[in-house]
């Protein structure tokens, strides 16, 4: 099979690999036949995350079932399936509540390592059971896809932000998984979203979805419309020293951070006496993905919440080392890559 794979920083190829076996009698292989690039890939890409071998990349796919083991009861072969990006065992306590999370074994990501990458033409799937869904009638690809990952990290992270009805919420960083934080912002009753984002271009394109767009600082942004107060929450979805500083000072006294972007290796040096005293609450999450689905499938079928407009480019898989150049150029007119074998 072909496979995505990232050798060093900039350095990305689409290699021929064994096809992928029964990762167990729970478990089952799905062939892809749509896989996304995720700003979390890029962190390998851009060198965030040391690559000290070839990496399979990719963790965000929808396929069809070709294989389950034996104890596979909820998908069968010929099935369409949307796959978790985070993986759990299925059966502990932890994965009882439906966040991977939770997993008492530690979840594991596609992509990142031992469970192999999405961007492929196969992906061994262990916990088919809990790992795998069956597309719902009346979603198209693109939002099945965005349910693997981006869409669930953005709802999560706006349920996490205490939302006031009627509150005012900073967005940073405007890529797939902020545009999804902030429609579930809007749709949860916020006000007034703002979209922050160095790019004048992903600024356009969240206002067009609702938002209102906004000077790059959070905190420049948050004083001028509230009037020197802060904003109710922030959701920060880039997660960078920076964007971490500028989520803490923008948020008003007793206000939420809520953090889904993914910080490098580097230690953050947190400003403990300054959120202390004004009581602030700091929360960080990756995607709950399964917990969030009898929500979101649900508000996607009915048209309530859309993602049109996220996705904005299509390449082959044999483009890859196109497609991630492209998502590393950041402008306002490649956001989200999807890529079809």
């Amino acid at each position: 099979m072909r496979s995505v794979v990232i050798d060093a920083p900039g350095s990305v190829r689409v290699d021929t690999c064994p096809d992928p076996g029964l990762p167990g009698a729970d478990g089952a292989v799905v062939a892809v036949t749509a896989a996304a690039i995720c700003g979390s890939d890029m962190h390998i890409y851009e060198g965030d995350f040391p690559v000290v071998e070839p990496v399979a990349v990719g963790h965000e796919a929808i396929g069809t079932v070709v294989e389950v083991g034996p104890e596979v009861t909820s998908v069968k072969a010929g099935d369409r399936v949307m796959v978790s990006s985070v993986a759990g065992c299925g059966r502990c306590a932890g994965c009882a509540t439906r966040d991977p999370i939770r997993c008492h074994s530690g979840p594991l990501i596609f992509g990142s390592g031992a469970l192999g990458g999405a961007q492929s033409e196969l992906l061994a799937v262990p916990g088919a059971d809990f790992q795998l869904a069956p597309i719902p009638d009346g979603l198209c690809d693109e939002e099945a896809l965005l349910l693997t990952d981006n869409l669930a990290t953005g709802w999560a992270a706006a349920l996490r932000a205490d939302i006031p009805v009627g509150g005012t919420v900073a967005v940073i960083g405007l890529g797939a998984v902020g545009l999804c934080a902030a429609q579930s912002a809007l749709f949860l009753g916020a006000a007034t979203v703002l979209g922050i984002d160095p790019v004048p271009q992903r600024r356009e394109r969240a206002a067009a979805m609702g938002a209102t767009p906004a000077p790059p600082s959070a905190t420049v942004a948050a004083m001028e419309h509230t009037g020197g107060r802060g904003v109710d929450a922030v959701i920060d979805a880039v997660g960078s020293d920076t964007t971490l500083a500028d989520a803490l000072t923008a948020v008003r006294a007793g206000g939420t951070v809520s953090v889904v972007g993914v910080h490098d290796l580097q230690p953050f040096p947190f400003p403990a006496l300054a959120a202390l005293v004004r009581s602030i609450t700091l929360r960080m999450t990756t995607a709950p993905v399964q917990q969030t689905w009898p929500q979101l499938v649900p508000l996607l079928q009915s048209g309530r919440l859309s993602v049109a407009g996220i996705f904005t480019t299509e390449m082959p898989l044999d483009a890859a080392p196109d497609a991630y150049r492209a998502v590393a150029a950041r402008s306002g007119d490649v956001v989200k890559v999807l890529l079809t074998p």
